[in-house]
């Protein structure tokens, strides 16, 4: 089981919790070295990040900057020095004991094939970036009729948990088919994949600290649209999340959910769902949707656009982030700000990345509206 206080960097791991960690002065971190394996901690961002997430007023938007073992085994030790110039950016993030290496410990990563719990097999043709479902193992809706879920329940969900499940159990053709024709195999389907997940919260749920943030991963979107009508999301599987988030909620933990692709339509449901921390894609989903549908009404963790940043200039990155934060910034919180760097990001990129992201805060105090007296 992982650690409660343990943040998990990379999208094949799922649900995971965050709770305040060991404080560190920052003048003091900024001193020395990173060492491999070691986390980063500093005083506040935890604290903003609730705050954010509640409405509280933070001191600064909370900002972290995401490394994709990929990423680690292209650029090694240089990554140890970005780490050290900026703390801020990457608190709680734990350096690979060795770059060249990372990201080895989870099949996810690794070239080949391997075998998940529920008999899909997954396969990767490079170490560092992340397998593919290439095995169904119910190809056939009289398949489904005879599944059995896994026999151990394992005391965390993977990311993909539901919608993706489903897809990787038939294909994505075949749900996409059984979500048109709507034959009585898919509810069995989704009542199965459903259930194996409620027992997997009843196993880790006692086992996280009340009042944490528990993370979940299930991405719903293809890069222009939902994969199926907002209609049969809301039939078939918004009852899903609400069964599941509202358990954690009965727990006393509040719910953040990273899902990539174009779901501006279905926010307004996640969040009926419970969702407190919503991590949508800012380019498939369009800054002017997520003002819309988000702006103080849920907090959200602004994947912003990684598919800008390995041609961009750092002057383009910078008014890309300015124009985010200008749009969604409130003082009162609500706005969280992530950049996953992959593989093909240049070194000197993901510095002037870091380098924006430590400074947001002076962004703050211009963006804040003033009095009348003022």
């Amino acid at each position: 089981m992982r650690k409660a206080d343990r943040i998990e960097r990379h999208r094949s791991h799922g649900l995971s919790q965050v709770k305040m960690t060991r404080q560190m002065a920052p003048s003091a971190l900024s001193r020395r070295a990173i060492r491999q394996g070691e986390r980063v901690t500093l005083m506040g961002k935890r604290e903003d990040q609730f705050k954010a997430m509640r409405f509280e007023h933070p001191q600064r938007i909370p900002v972290e900057v995401s490394l994709l073992p990929g990423t680690w085994r292209r650029h090694g030790q240089a990554l140890l020095e970005v780490m050290r110039r900026y703390p801020v950016v990457f608190e709680g993030v734990i350096a690979p004991a060795d770059p060249a290496r990372a990201g080895e410990e989870n099949p996810m990563y690794l070239p080949g094939k391997h075998v998940d719990e529920w008999g899909c097999v997954w396969e990767n043709i490079a170490a560092g970036l992340t397998s593919m479902v290439t095995g169904h193992p119910v190809p056939s809706r009289q398949d489904v009729r005879t599944l059995k879920p896994p026999a151990q329940v394992a005391p965390w969900l993977p990311h993909g948990f539901m919608f993706l499940r489903l897809a990787d159990l038939r294909g994505f053709e075949e749900i996409m088919v059984d979500f048109a024709e709507q034959p009585p195999e898919l509810q069995m389907l989704i009542d199965i994949v459903l259930a194996h997940n409620l027992r997997t919260l009843d196993v880790t749920l006692p086992l996280l600290e009340p009042g944490g943030l528990t993370r979940f991963g299930d991405d719903l979107g293809t890069q222009k649209a939902l994969p199926i009508s907002p209609a049969l999301w809301r039939k078939y599987l918004k009852p899903c999340y609400q069964a599941i988030y509202s358990r954690c909620h009965r727990a006393g933990h509040d719910v953040y959910m990273h899902t990539d692709g174009c779901i501006h339509e279905i926010i307004p449901d996640l969040i009926d769902c419970g969702v407190n921390v919503l991590n949508p894609q800012i380019r498939a989903n369009g800054l002017d949707n997520l003002v819309r549908t988000c702006k103080g009404k849920v907090c959200i963790d602004l994947d912003l656009d990684r598919q800008l940043f390995p041609l961009a200039t750092i002057g383009q990155i910078e008014s890309h982030i300015r124009q985010c934060v200008e749009a969604l910034y409130l003082p009162e919180g609500g706005l969280w700000l992530l950049a996953e760097c992959d593989p093909d990001v240049p070194l000197e990129t993901i510095d002037g990345i870091c380098r924006i992201l430590n400074d947001i805060g002076a962004y703050m105090p211009l963006m804040t509206p003033k009095s009348p007296s003022g």
